[in-house]
């Protein structure tokens, strides 16, 4: 009944419109007359959204002007909020009315396609923008470019800003489509669209940024020589590097160890007129002074940068404090710790974990526990790292019982996500204590917070059930491992089969030494324990 009551809606608007006006050849494109037409077509729209043959007729082919049509699609986008029935409408009178659009109708199409994420129809909308001759404004092309770009459609982006020979875009267009690349780890991509069309074009004009992008992508890659190559070139396009491009080439020759090459770097930013170090300059050097051990040159570069009224901040201190924890000098760490309280900086997270950190390394746990109590008098909260350090630490020492404490603390902090690496210094310790059953209440934990067992965790379990000859309980974690697509060692392969041969389970053990031999991965290093080094990030 409503279909039929809309179908005569329809029909008894586009009669009483057709007598009023059969006696004119076509409608003119403003006033009362285009409005009421351009709000017939609109309902038309609305009511037959699934089947548009109804503007096929040649009343519509004479009198549907780019201006209504215009009028239309604006109304779909703004009262129905639906572009793509606005670009079926623009399909449909282009090609079976031979409607030439307005450049208004496309810009308009191309933003509301764009905004709704219909990025594959605004690509055509765009071909069909340059088939009937017109000439993409900058402003639409660098939206059509920004939008592609970010739902990850670099290809047709990268096509689209390329082909354009028309339209000079702004720099910040091609810097945004350049750092999409590089957060998606496209660094390859990005440096060769630098190169290969930015670089070389006559209207895609590189700025610093632009370089300073391409330079920390590459950087950030370990790609420190080839940063260098586009640094050297930034004044054959007449650009000239800043303070970040500094102190992102010296933090990249810190990252791969070639800290005197960044300290010469330093040093010749310090003597250049116009740009001066500033304290994440100094930064990036000290720390890699203090990952390669080289406490003297990292306090006497601290010295410097003060001497030319540089003052380090809390990234600086903590640096240094982590740098001597490493090394095992708690005397200057803790001295250090003292400069940065009389300037002003409270410890925070970072600081306290560091010095723990210091302090498990020379055996002196219960220092680092007594900085654990201070750190909740503060109302610090300790983060995943904390944890670990203590943890493992307790674990060493085989003190189970406080370390099993902690990971019950861990448990009720959901803003923290556990990794495997906190959860297996425990499970080895009441592996080898032989309470297994401890080592797998813990392992349940585990997958309760969402913390999958790695190589390290399954290992562990199977060589603690095989030492105490659990054989079967062996046999189901080793085959829950392969389930999980996580491929043995041949420390738990060897294991594994040897007990079960003393157990005279022969044909388990060939079973095991079949399964694993097509993946086995005979590296012993990944079988040993290690906490994650406490890098502080340097901002760049």
């Amino acid at each position: 009944m409503l279909l039929w009551v809309q179908r005569a809606s329809n029909i008894f608007l586009i009669s009483r419109f057709h007598a009023h006006h059969a006696s004119s050849k076509s409608l003119p494109s403003y006033g009362p007359e285009a409005i009421w037409f351009t709000k017939v077509v609109y309902l038309l729209c609305y009511h037959h959204s699934q089947s548009l043959d109804v503007f096929g007729s040649d009343y519509f082919r004479h009198n549907l002007d780019p201006h209504i049509a215009f009028n239309v699609i604006h109304h779909i986008n703004t009262n129905l909020n639906n572009p793509r029935l606005a670009f079926r409408f623009f399909q449909c009178t282009r090609i079976n009315l031979n409607l030439v659009h307005s450049i208004g109708t496309f810009n308009l199409l191309l933003r509301s396609l764009c905004q709704m994420g219909c990025h594959d129809l605004a690509t055509l909308v765009f071909k069909y923008m340059k088939a009937d001759g017109y000439l993409v404004e900058s402003s639409i092309l660098e939206s059509v470019v920004l939008a592609l770009a970010n739902a990850g459609k670099f290809g047709i982006a990268k096509e689209i800003l390329s082909s354009e020979e028309g339209s000079i875009v702004r720099p910040f267009v091609h810097n945004s489509l350049l750092s999409l690349l590089m957060k998606r780890s496209r660094v390859d991509e990005a440096v060769d669209f630098f190169k290969d069309h930015i670089l070389r074009s006559k209207r895609l004009f590189p700025d610093t940024c632009s370089f300073n992008i391409v330079i920390r992508g590459l950087c950030r890659v370990g790609g420190v020589d080839k940063a260098f190559e586009f640094f050297n070139d930034m004044g054959s396009f007449g650009c000239f590097p800043d303070i970040v491009t500094y102190n992102t080439l010296i933090n990249g020759l810190g990252a791969v160890g070639q800290v005197d090459r960044a300290r010469g770097l330093l040093t010749n930013l310090e003597l250049q007129n116009g740009l001066s170090p500033d304290v994440v300059t100094y930064t990036s050097v000290i720390s890699g002074y203090c990952k390669l051990g080289r406490m003297d040159e990292a306090i006497n570069l601290v010295d410097e940068m003060i001497t030319y009224g540089i003052s380090p901040n809390l990234v600086t201190f903590n640096i240094v404090i982590n740098g001597f924890g490493k090394i095992g000098d708690m005397f200057s760490a803790i001295n250090m710790y003292g400069r940065m309280c009389a300037v002003g900086y409270p410890p925070d997270v970072v600081t306290f974990t560091s010095l723990i950190d210091g302090y498990c390394r020379t055996g002196e746990l219960d220092q680092g526990l007594k900085l654990w109590d201070e750190m909740n008098t503060r109302n610090l909260s300790p983060n995943l790292y904390t944890f670990s350090v203590l943890i493992g630490a307790l674990s060493k020492e085989n003190r189970l019982n406080e370390a099993r404490e902690l990971l019950r603390q861990l448990k009720l902090r959901d803003d923290i996500v556990p990794q495997p690496f906190v959860y297996n210094p425990v499970v080895d310790g009441f592996c080898k204590a032989g309470n297994l059953n401890e080592a797998n209440v813990i392992a349940v934990e585990m997958e309760s917070k969402g913390c999958c067992h790695d190589k390290i965790t399954f290992t562990i379990l199977i060589l603690g059930h095989c030492m105490k000859g659990r054989m079967l309980e062996a046999m189901a974690i080793f085959d829950k491992m392969l389930s999980l697509g996580c491929v043995p060692d041949d420390i738990a392969v060897s294991c594994l089969t040897s007990c079960l041969l003393k157990a005279g389970m022969a044909k388990e053990a060939y079973k095991v030494r079949l399964t694993s031999s097509k993946d086995l991965n005979p590296d012993l290093s990944s079988s040993k324990q290690s906490v994650p080094s406490l890098d502080i990030p340097v901002a760049v």
